[in-house]
């Protein structure tokens, strides 16, 4: 994985950036894992119809060189002291372009896009997806070879790649004439920044992100080539697969002034479990952004389910590969950002004491499915709605339902989480811009029952491409002394706990959470086929 290294100092760093879905960052770390400089710039979903978002390219490209080279200037240091490069990504937002000229086809689709929804819901309703799901379930009776239990319960979601990459080649002359004339990539942002960065020398992705696009078999650590005949999906334009610890070569000397050795590239969710260092079976880590993921480590075995948890590889490091099972609820920051937009705050930081200046919502619940509903409901078709509102609902009323949605979610899919996969929870680690939100913690801790923890550096991507990279050079030595890096913040403890667990405020909290799973349900199906 890399050359190993020995006498670094302490005028040597590793860099690490995050391509996210509202922003790209950077930071630039020292070997106590302090950042000593950073630098962040905007991502700008563009949406050209109702359901379709896009991110530009070239923005990503430039926001990308420009957080680099201020990061480096912020931590008053020089491109030659940087002795690697980790890269971290939102997974599942894609492009096309031309393998000679680089030239993008089209903007990336974001994992966010909607514009495969009618595709996706006539595949699952299909009779080839019912004849598959018979087959498959008659070989695993036969065989009882897990991975064919797997492809007896798959159901098709656009946040996966698949159907959109079908859109696309189904809508853009461009990439079908590409395809045919062999000069076609494909790539998730990972790839299209490898490729940019080595002009044009490298075009892979890891096994992380890989996992993520729904068109990666990760039980037989490869491109389907089953699914790709299946949708009509050429094999030819995806990248090659490398580990996620990896030597992907260097920076372009013309780009940052010296060549900068890339030692990892990392899906997102994947990259914050590692700086959460959720290395043990039944270590859970929580990011809530723009969306929540709920990662849970399951070891080297992928997580069959039912209930639309999805298996993903979270790392493989020379021959160790790390599964996780995952669920996740699309639209987190989203709905704060828009109550704010709404007005009903000025600063995301007032959130937490307006809904504790309640003593509850006065009976309003906010369903947050702006991007449908995921696990375990899986309803693109769903709604967004407030309901239960009356003259006397107030704005700290309006907030309290959307922070408790949050919190809702997050039980939903710890729930969810529990009965699939029956595996004893380690711990459990939060991260990602809502967590700094005391009321949704709390809530949550209540919810579960369990202790929350909360680091004191919210950005785990960031930390944990960076921590895959310096493992690559040698910069650090081992997962332990990893963990020995780790900072925490708060700890979060479920109110009113008994000695079996069982917590009083959670229970108070099943008439409020009844109401909110029958707005869920009034909210399902809500738009049409």
């Amino acid at each position: 994985m890399g050359t190993q290294r020995n006498g670094f100092n302490k005028e040597s760093f590793v860099l690490a950036v995050d391509v996210g879905t509202t922003s790209i960052r950077c930071h630039v770390y020292d070997k106590e894992a302090q950042i000593r400089g950073s630098c962040t710039d905007k991502v700008v979903p563009l949406y050209p119809e109702v359901g379709h978002v896009e991110m530009d390219p070239g923005e990503i490209w430039r926001g990308f060189i420009t957080v680099v080279k201020g990061a480096v200037q912020d931590a008053g240091v020089q491109m030659r002291q940087i002795e690697a490069l980790g890269i971290s990504t939102q997974r599942a937002t894609f492009t096309t372009w031309d393998r000679k000229t680089g030239v993008p086809f089209h903007n990336f689709i974001s994992w966010q896009d909607q514009r495969a929804a009618d595709l996706v819901k006539s595949w699952n309703r299909s009779c080839t997806m019912k004849s598959i799901h018979g087959a498959m379930k008659l070989l695993y009776f036969l065989t009882r070879q897990k991975r064919l239990l797997a492809a007896s319960l798959i159901v098709f979601s656009t946040q996966h790649v698949t159907f959109r990459l079908a859109w696309a080649l189904r809508h853009y002359t461009q990439v079908r004439q590409a395809v045919a004339e062999g000069k076609c990539c494909f790539g998730t942002i990972d790839t299209w920044l490898l490729f940019k960065l080595t002009k044009g020398q490298v075009h892979a992705t890891d096994y992380s992100n890989a996992s993520a696009t729904g068109i990666f078999d990760s039980y037989q650590m490869c491109w389907s080539g089953f699914l790709c005949s299946l949708v009509s999906l050429p094999l030819s334009i995806f990248p090659k697969v490398e580990n996620t610890g990896h030597d992907f070569g260097s920076t372009d000397p013309s780009i940052f002034g010296v060549p900068i050795p890339i030692m990892s590239v990392m899906a997102d969710q994947q990259a914050a479990m590692f700086g959460e260092c959720c290395f043990d079976v039944g270590d859970v880590k929580i990011t809530m952004g723009t969306g929540t993921f709920m990662n849970i480590n399951t070891e080297s075995k992928p997580h069959t389910s039912v209930a639309g948890l999805y298996p993903v590889v979270g790392w493989k490091i020379g021959s160790e590969v790390v599964y996780l099972a995952e669920g996740n609820a699309a639209d987190t920051g989203t709905a704060i950002k828009w109550a704010q937009e709404l007005e009903l705050f000025s600063d995301v930081k007032d959130t937490s004491a307006m809904a504790y200046s309640v003593s509850d919502s006065d009976g309003v619940c906010f369903v947050p499915s702006f991007s449908g509903l995921q696990a375990p409901l899986n309803d693109p078709k769903a709604c967004a709605s407030l309901m239960g509102l009356k003259p006397s609902t107030t704005k700290s009323h309006l907030v309290r339902a959307i922070l408790e949605s949050v919190a809702f979610r997050n039980n939903q899919l710890y729930e969810t989480m529990l009965r699939e996969t029956r595996i004893p929870i380690t711990k459990i680690r939060v991260d990602g811009g809502v967590s700094s939100n005391d009321f949704v913690m709390q809530l949550t801790a209540d919810l579960f029952g369990r202790k929350v923890t909360r680091p004191q550096h919210l950005e785990m991507s960031c930390l944990g491409a960076a921590f895959v990279a310096g493992l690559g050079i040698g910069y650090w030595r081992t997962r332990e002394e990893l963990k020995k890096l780790q900072s925490t913040d708060k700890m979060f403890l479920p109110r009113g706990a008994n000695k079996e667990g069982a917590c009083s405020r959670s229970r108070e909290y099943i008439p409020v959470l009844q109401s909110w799973e029958r707005a869920l349900r009034r909210s399902m199906n809500w738009y049409k086929p």
